[in-house]
């Protein structure tokens, strides 16, 4: 078959908006719920953003969700093993209705991975028409951690990547100190900011139809600071905007799998010289499986939200290495390495267990993503607008949150939105769960036990950058739901007060809890540490939403 003989889904020189025709409205999307994925099939329906400037109150259309993973690796990066055919075949297996491969940057990658990854995953878009395949970039930021970048489908998808890689990653060009008195640290801080600004120029002058930046597992290091996560997301706020609500890589501390040192996540350091000082130590670990920064009420998520500026959640599988799987890597032929070819031998059955800590995408980690139609553009907006929560081991089959004022008769504004208010107004949470109908992966039917309401004072930018303190946020309220079964709605009274604020929701299994990290008083019933290589993932489960955003008239 030609290039011009292909369709569309696999034709490089077609854009996303050719892809995601404007003309499929939410009722022809719903009528093809059988070829979407879990999100169609269990109806699961929400509302997106309202915009503040409309007047009081609000009331948006409907939404469905598609469950995806922003952060899969395959035989283009340098320490995975698995081929585009696995992964698509296991992420149908479980459900997702969108992924991301996103391959470590290095110069075999840029040279010659890429190139060849794209003509895989056009392939891929082809074999899999029911999935939406993105190509992506685990970036190596200059002088931190580690983002996904991911553009729409077009022409420029591939190009704009190795420029990208090329110009502004941070292992490349050897920016790679950030410790707070390390000499280069200045100049690769600023090189993050414009490469964040160079995405973004893409996008505005129409290079690419759009691309998202994710921040990847934030604390496992401690070299993401506060001020630099602020400078990431002010440079290009619709461009750059989240992080990793809970990293990869769950599986590692299954009982007797991968050692007795080994914790949820992978996250199994100490400070270094190039960690950011004001983390403390016991920062660097898992709660509940979620990073601190998200697991934290009253933390640094709650602190860059108290600004009043949305920062957008996910979780993901970061696979590399599946727990219990039995390939290899293949052996490369003589002359042959990462560097000179830009994709790993494909890999071998040994038919005995190889290491490994991650799950398969869909298998453990989702993120579910409101949008009101099939598409690759449809995902990105979702995830800008903030209409995304996030469960681990399946916990939920469906999750619908609206807030209205009392004296609305519209269904309100949901997750990622913004609900205009007076002061004094008497407001409702409505949180429609639908509980899990089957056994998950692991033989398990998830049973939820409680609903968590955290609320935070919303003060404006913060006058220190570097603080990761939101002292107003806080669990305000819970509700018992052992044993509900079904689709019920929580209706949860809340009241406006002096000053804007926000809503997000939390919810678990209830088997592993605890006073919160910054204490009962903030967080009776938190997610906790477990005990080095005695944290098996299926039996701590959550889930986490996106906020609510309220703002109070006169409020500045």
């Amino acid at each position: 078959m030609t290039e011009q003989q292909l369709p569309a889904w696999a034709d490089p020189s077609v854009s996303a908006a050719d892809l995601d025709p404007q003309g499929v409205s939410r009722r022809q999307l719903l009528r093809r719920a059988g070829l979407f994925g879990a999100a169609f099939a269990a109806g699961s329906l929400a509302t997106p953003a309202a915009a503040s400037t409309q007047g009081f109150g609000g009331n948006d259309p409907r939404l469905a969700y598609l469950v995806g993973d922003h952060h899969v690796h395959s035989v283009y990066s340098h320490d995975a093993k698995y081929t585009f055919s696995q992964l698509a075949q296991a992420s149908a297996k479980y459900g997702l209705d969108w992924m991301v491969f996103n391959e470590h940057s290095n110069f075999g990658h840029a040279q010659y991975g890429a190139k060849l990854e794209h003509e895989e995953i056009l392939k891929a878009r082809a074999a899999n028409p029911r999935q939406l395949i993105f190509q992506g970039l685990e970036w190596y930021i200059p002088g931190a951690e580690h983002c996904t970048i991911f553009a729409a489908p077009g022409r420029h998808e591939v190009d704009l990547l190795t420029k990208f890689e090329l110009a502004y990653d941070g292992k490349l060009l050897g920016y790679t100190a950030g410790g707070p008195t390390h000499p280069d640290t200045p100049r690769n801080e600023a090189h993050a900011v414009k490469a964040i600004k160079w995405l973004a120029a893409q996008r505005r002058s129409g290079y690419v139809d759009d691309v998202l930046v994710f921040a990847n597992h934030p604390m496992r290091l401690g070299i993401d600071s506060p001020h630099e996560m602020r400078n990431w997301r002010d440079a290009a706020p619709e461009i750059m905007i989240g992080m990793e609500g809970a990293p990869g890589a769950q599986g590692g501390a299954i009982p007797g799998w991968r050692g007795p040192t080994s914790i949820r996540g992978e996250y199994e350091n100490k400070p270094s010289a190039d960690s950011w000082p004001g983390y403390p130590t016991d920062a660097y670990v898992t709660y509940g499986g979620f990073d601190w920064m998200t697991a934290t009420v009253g933390g640094m998520w709650d602190a860059m939200l108290s600004e009043g500026k949305l920062f957008t959640i996910t979780t993901n599988s970061d696979v590399h290495r599946v727990v219990f799987d039995t390939w290899k890597n293949g052996d490369w032929l003589p002359g042959q390495n990462f560097d000179n070819t830009g994709r790993l031998p494909d890999p071998v059955n040994t038919t005995e267990p190889q290491p490994g800590g991650d799950f398969w995408p869909g298998q453990f980690s989702r993120t579910h993503v409101g949008v009101t139609r099939h598409g690759y553009r449809a995902v990105m907006s979702g995830l800008r607008a903030g209409r995304v929560w996030l469960d681990h081991g399946h916990l939920l089959d469906g999750l619908d949150v609206r807030l209205k004022r009392d004296c609305d008769h519209g269904r309100g504004v949901t997750l990622g939105g913004r609900l205009r208010v007076r002061k004094g107004e008497k407001l409702t949470l409505n949180v429609t769960v639908t509980t899990t109908s089957r056994p998950n992966p692991h033989g398990i039917l998830p049973e939820l036990a409680h609903v968590d309401v955290i609320r935070g004072a919303v003060r404006g930018p913060a006058a220190d950058r570097d603080t990761w303190r939101a002292p107003d946020a806080k669990v305000v309220h819970t509700a018992d739901v052992s044993g509900r079964e079904g689709t019920y709605t929580l209706r949860i009274p809340l009241t406006a007060g002096d000053e804007s604020f926000y809503v997000r929701l939390r919810g678990s299994d209830g088997n592993r809890h605890g006073a919160g990290y910054l204490g009962a008083s903030v967080d009776p019933h938190g997610p906790i540490p477990h005990e080095p290589g005695n944290g098996d993932p299926w039996a701590d489960t959550w889930f986490y939403s996106n906020p609510v955003f309220v703002e109070v008239a006169g409020h500045r």
